[in-house]
């Protein structure tokens, strides 16, 4: 079974209600589940600047204008970078190695953004658009769900 068809899989299995699967081919086993709970971590690290406003629905009328008015324009036209598949995000090949994408960098298509390891394959991600990183949404090292945004791109 190649990458492609666990990708597949993976696809399948998160929009049923399939908790597991176990496939055996050639000897070897596949075991693909389904977290219960994958988008709260998500949200939470992904969306910061959401986070100020509703803390402060009083004091955020004067201050509030500011933040949302400067943060809105930015990311109407962004484009999210989002992963391929569920894994372990990492942003360098291995310790000491150069970060593939940091924010600033000009990027084109077939570029090397991060790497995400799923069942001990390590996969590059290549950047399908052109632009700026504006903002990497994950941590080093971090567990990532399938369509989980990844990283911010300006493309200007």
């Amino acid at each position: 079974m190649d990458i492609k068809q666990i990708q597949e899989l993976v696809k399948l299995i998160n929009k049923t209600s399939i908790g597991e699967i176990t496939i055996e081919e050639d000897g070897k086993k596949i075991t693909i589940k389904q977290k219960s709970d994958p988008v709260q971590n998500i949200i939470a690290s992904a969306q910061p600047t959401y986070a100020p406003a509703p803390s402060t629905p009083q004091a955020s009328a004067p201050a509030a204008p500011s933040t949302p008015v400067a943060a809105a324009p930015k990311t109407d036209n962004l484009i999210t970078v989002k992963s391929p598949m569920i894994g372990t995000f990492y942003r360098q090949a291995g310790p000491g190695k150069p970060i593939f994408a940091n924010v600033g960098d000009e990027i084109k298509p077939g570029k090397v953004l991060c790497i995400i390891e799923a069942m001990k394959l390590f996969n590059e991600i290549e950047s399908e658009v052109k632009g700026t990183i504006v903002k990497v949404l994950v941590d080093d090292a971090s567990p990532v769900e399938y369509d989980q945004p990844l990283f911010l791109v300006d493309p200007a």
